[in-house]
């Protein structure tokens, strides 16, 4: 499964297979253990402030009131004109101390070559808008969460420089509320790390 176009597929095999666990074990009793040789930015990822700046926390720095149970918001951006959403996307709306989730849609183009161009992003003025109505953490079901083609990555930079997490590649953000939730993206707590494969999950509030 390749997640970013260009970068390498996660290989994903037995270390132990279960035919060849019988010689350890005895009569009858087998074990499987795998083995994964993948990068970091692997399916649905976090971003730590470490990805971008090299003297930042990194993953393993997260506390979990940082990546879990937090009170979550979808914006809506699936109708738009372009692909740049700029801060007008997040004028009036109550994002402080939320998480918030950018609908785009773009996640129906998983696993086709369309996924990899031409994908929906945050401009520079909508991560500033966002660090400074006090987002805790912004999640796009996208590529990337800046244009692919700027290389300065100003939404990466403004974000992660503010120490607030980012999740890419995100899915079924359409099957949410647009509030009344909690999200969760708790990645393995490895140090050196700057990104992270999560199990990104919403619980829907009664």
């Amino acid at each position: 499964m390749v997640t970013y176009p260009g970068l390498p597929a996660p290989a994903i095999s037995d270390w132990l297979s279960r035919d060849a666990s019988r010689a350890r074990y005895g009569p009858g009793t087998t074990f499987q253990m795998g083995k994964i040789d993948m990068l970091a930015n692997t399916g649905t990822y976090i971003d730590a402030p470490f990805h971008r700046f090299d003297d930042a926390k990194d993953i393993a720095d997260f506390p979990l009131e940082a990546v879990a149970d937090l009170d979550g918001v979808v914006v809506r951006a699936t109708d738009r004109a372009g692909r740049a959403l700029d801060a007008s996307w997040f004028r009036g709306r109550e994002v402080r101390e939320r998480a918030v989730l950018v609908h785009t849609g773009w996640d129906v183009h998983w696993r086709t070559t369309r996924y990899g161009s031409g994908h929906p992003f945050l401009t520079r003025d909508a991560a500033e808008h966002l660090v400074g109505a006090g987002a805790t953490l912004v999640g796009i079901d996208s590529l990337n969460i800046d244009d692919d083609k700027d290389g300065a990555r100003p939404a990466h930079t403004i974000l992660l420089g503010a120490g607030i997490p980012i999740v890419e590649h995100l899915c079924n953000l359409g099957a949410l509320p647009q509030s009344g939730f909690r999200f969760f993206a708790v990645p393995v707590k490895v140090k050196g790390m700057g990104s992270f494969p999560v199990r990104a999950f919403a619980a829907i509030e009664d």
